[in-house]
């Protein structure tokens, strides 16, 4: 166990990538502390992909390259804008809410920051808000595009904790939903306090809201099919990703017809890439947790936070400072796949709701990736606005208080994230 942590440290400090890092310091172990064939690495790798739930990854990914290039993005920004435009802050307002509309497609709090920044920064600068602020409220916004279904990351995570993927994303709807409108106060008094130039607001018309509307309206299917799919029983979370990615090429391609059909050869390698990505860090991260599980440190730390309390509590509060640390130096599925095998059987043993412990996790991993220095969502912000993450880091702390309000909340009051999944028959 030393030389594991050791390696990881060591490798990590001098910049290796986060899928070699896993890699290398699992291999490293085995071979000086084991007598384990090497062989058993592929294995480990192989068995950690040889999931039908993690093929919904490339579909998922695939539907929000699509939604970016077929003119998805564009029309939900544009609603958001007729929905919402005439509040204070008006275009602080439409970030959060093209926030909440983009995740429920893409699944990506990334792609879903990249969107809504290349598109909102030329008017925060044209108004004359403060850029910096923007930056930090749509990474902070973006971000939460992990807990609004359908999220790659609570595809992965429920593989991980063995969860059901329907009654995951459920649960993830009310917390998110709750997250965005944190945002949206906090942007209104920011901005209220920002003088007259916050208040060059567009005026509401039906006229607009309705065309608008109308145009956003194919969009606003993809999400109801999805979990209208899987909570009917129609098809499995796997089936509703291939469906969703078929579905966005029909709307880009035929609705909308922004998107040429001699673009799709290179839809489906950028599609290919990120997700080969993604599967590699999954497949390097099963053999981390399989040394890690065998080396018995999940007894080890249960038997350490049993010392110190068998509250409930007390465990909940350290998950989360755990994984607030964790975020800040870690990628969110490297994360996942290193610290939930470890706390997952804790959490049975202290009562804790797996779902809810679950939720937790996905809302811890959603802040970690606007705290620097990893903070990829605050990266992908400040890249877009022209702005150093140093600057947008010094305007990220009431976004940033929200969420953690939000995750205070989501800890102490599980019933926001079981409420949905109750009512819908999904647990008991």
């Amino acid at each position: 166990m030393i030389v594991i942590a050791a390696a990881f440290v060591f490798l990590l400090a001098l910049g290796v990538p986060v899928v070699f890092v896993l890699g290398a310091s699992a291999v490293l172990a085995l071979v000086t502390t084991t007598d384990v064939p090497v062989a058993i690495v592929s294995q480990r790798v192989f068995a950690g992909l040889n999931s039908f739930t993690l093929m919904a990854i490339p579909f998922f990914v695939f539907a929000g390259v699509i939604m970016d290039a077929g003119g998805i993005s564009r029309r939900i920004v544009d609603f958001a804008s007729a929905l919402i435009g005439w509040v204070v802050g008006s275009l602080y307002q439409v970030s959060c809410v093209a926030a909440a509309g983009l995740a429920a497609i893409s699944g990506s709090g990334s792609a879903d920051t990249a969107a809504i920044s290349a598109i909102m920064q030329p008017q925060l600068r044209r108004r004359g808000y403060d850029v910096d602020f923007g930056a930090a409220l749509i990474a902070c916004a973006g971000s939460i595009a992990q807990v609004i279904p359908p999220s790659l990351t609570m595809v992965i995570l429920a593989v991980v904790s063995n969860v059901s993927i329907g009654a995951l994303f459920v649960s993830g709807v009310l917390p998110g939903l709750m997250c965005i409108v944190m945002l949206m106060l906090i942007a209104y008094f920011q901005a209220k306090k920002g003088g007259e130039t916050y208040r060059d607001a567009e005026p509401f018309t039906m006229a607009r809201l309705g065309r608008t509307g109308w145009a956003a309206l194919p969009a606003a299917g993809m999400p109801v099919l999805i979990l209208g799919g899987i909570l009917g029983g129609i098809f499995t979370p796997t089936e509703a990703a291939a469906v969703s990615g078929f579905y966005g090429l029909l709307v880009g391609a035929f609705v909308y017809r922004d998107l040429k059909l001699s673009a799709l050869p290179g839809l489906i390698l950028r599609t290919a890439s990120l997700s080969a990505a993604v599967m590699l860090i999954i497949g390097t991260a099963s053999v981390f947790s399989w040394l890690i599980a065998n080396a018995n440190v999940p007894q080890i730390l249960g038997n350490w936070i049993a010392s110190v309390s068998s509250s409930q509590v007390i465990f909940l509060i350290i998950a989360n400072l755990l994984f607030l640390f964790v975020g800040m130096f870690l990628e969110t599925i490297a994360a996942i796949l290193i610290i939930v095998p470890v706390l997952s059987p804790i959490a049975a043993q202290m009562g804790v709701d797996p779902l809810h412990f679950s939720l937790l996790v996905i809302l811890n991993c959603a802040i970690g990736t606007v705290t620097p220095p990893y903070g990829v969502s605050l990266f992908v912000s400040s890249s877009v606005a022209g702005r150093t993450v140093l600057q947008v880091s010094r305007r990220l702390g009431w976004p940033l208080a929200g969420l953690f309000a939000m995750l205070i909340a989501v800890t102490f009051i599980p019933d926001l994230s079981l409420f949905l999944p109750r009512l819908f028959g999904l647990i008991d």
